[in-house]
């Protein structure tokens, strides 16, 4: 089995481009994909733009020769495991690096997704970075976020999953739990000085990082920025001491 820590082109970085028009995501990608490993096209965008979404975020990389940034498919899949596979199958020509599914959708169709498609680092989202502890019970799910997270990815990677979505409060433990290989992914990140708007368990790209995080997800510290690649790049060159950018 594969225990070496996946690699990335460039910064650690997916950035969100839940751009108003597909336009806009095709230039936000220029201006940011110098500096970062991965661009991610997200459900509202997605369900909005369809494919067009996906070959903007693509011809803007293109653009700025990063023909190898990565993509990050952000569809959170929740269904039965037929439904799930036949939805995974539907986005093959898509050719996603990172496709998500709902940890808590269960083994079956966690593993139903990996089998439809096994070239795509199938990535199970365990708890949103939008909820909490009092949250979780008030939807009848015992434990603490943290016990929650990593008894999710434990499921999650004994059923094919190569990635997992955790926030950064809990990417260490997950870290120790799981394989070398599996890629922990981290929204909730804001830099500095920046709004944490409706995410409730966060830590600056510094913190993950050094927590144990593999790829940070950052959307309007970046996005929102005047300009977008020096935000981009701040962030990058934040994380320059961590040893996980050169």
């Amino acid at each position: 089995m594969n225990t070496q820590a996946m690699t990335f082109p460039r910064s650690p970085i997916a950035v969100a481009l839940d751009a108003p028009t597909c336009a806009d995501a095709q230039r936000w990608a220029v201006e940011v994909a110098p500096e970062v490993s991965c661009l991610k096209v997200g459900l509202e965008v997605f369900c909005r733009d369809g494919r067009d979404a996906v070959a903007a975020a693509r011809a803007g990389a293109d653009e700025v020769d990063c023909s190898d940034t990565l993509l990050f498919l952000d569809l959170k899949l929740h269904d039965i495991p037929a439904t799930v596979a036949g939805a995974v199958r539907a986005l093959r020509d898509i050719r996603p690096d990172f496709l998500t599914v709902h940890a808590s959708g269960g083994a079956d169709m966690i593993a139903a997704a990996c089998t439809a498609l096994p070239e795509t680092r199938i990535t199970a989202v365990t708890v949103l970075t939008s909820l909490t502890e009092k949250d979780l019970g008030v939807l009848g799910i015992a434990g603490s976020p943290q016990d929650v997270v990593v008894r999710w990815a434990l499921i999650a990677v004994a059923a094919g999953a190569r990635a997992i979505v955790c926030s950064p409060q809990e990417v260490a433990a997950v870290r120790a739990a799981v394989p070398r290989d599996v890629v922990l992914i981290t929204p909730g990140v804001r830099p500095v000085g920046t709004e944490a708007h409706d995410q409730k368990r966060v830590m600056t790209p510094r913190e993950a990082i050094e927590s144990g995080a593999d790829l940070l997800v950052i959307g309007r510290p970046i996005t929102g920025a005047p300009d977008r690649r020096a935000a981009a790049a701040a962030v990058s060159k934040s994380l320059l001491s961590t040893g996980f950018v050169s």
